[in-house]
């Protein structure tokens, strides 16, 4: 389940949890982020599939968005966290009941920002994995997205770190993390 095994860590900077829309990058960041300060690394989603032996789009065919948010809010407070991790959520996680107070109050929080524009471009390709995004494309996705960012980034923009997401790498994202 945890894929990366930490090394002695020269300063121990606990939870950190990365938030932002789908395709932001927060799993790619979070496994180099990982890497980089000897912590462990965790995907909520992939937990998520594991646990429930069934994919995030197929789970939302089945049972709806309501439900599945009801339990990635459960996955996110009942999993048992290392002492020193980095957790990549799903983008509409911090979103839901008060799973953005509760990352804040048990680690620190880390939102990587990106365009309506950029996250289109990104996320074209692999839509048939996204049950929102579907049927959606061009300006038709750039659009969505930015209605959803008008939604989500009240929840987002309470992170403890806001970071435009375009030119971050896993040097940066440490650095800002240890300031």
């Amino acid at each position: 389940m945890l894929p990366h095994t930490p090394s002695q860590s020269n300063q121990n900077l606990g939870l950190i949890f990365l938030v932002g829309f789908m395709g932001c990058g927060k799993t790619t960041l979070g496994r180099k982020l990982a890497n980089r300060l000897g912590y462990e690394f965790i995907d909520l989603d992939e937990v998520l599939e594991m646990q429930e032996e069934i994919t995030i789009a197929e789970y939302f065919s089945k049972h709806g968005e309501g439900s599945f948010r009801q339990l990635e809010s459960q996955l996110l407070k009942q999993t048992k966290y290392p002492e020193n991790a980095i957790v990549s959520t799903g983008g509409g996680l911090p979103c839901f009941f008060d799973n953005m107070d509760w990352m804040n109050q048990n680690g620190k929080t880390f939102y990587v920002k990106l365009s309506p524009k950029t996250l289109a471009e990104r996320l074209e390709n692999g839509k048939a994995e996204r049950p929102l995004l579907r049927e959606k494309h061009g300006d038709e996705l750039v659009e969505f997205i930015r209605e959803k960012l008008v939604e989500r980034e009240v929840f987002y923009n309470r992170a403890t770190f806001v970071v435009e997401g375009l030119s971050l790498n896993a040097e940066k994202a440490a650095d800002i993390i240890k300031a």
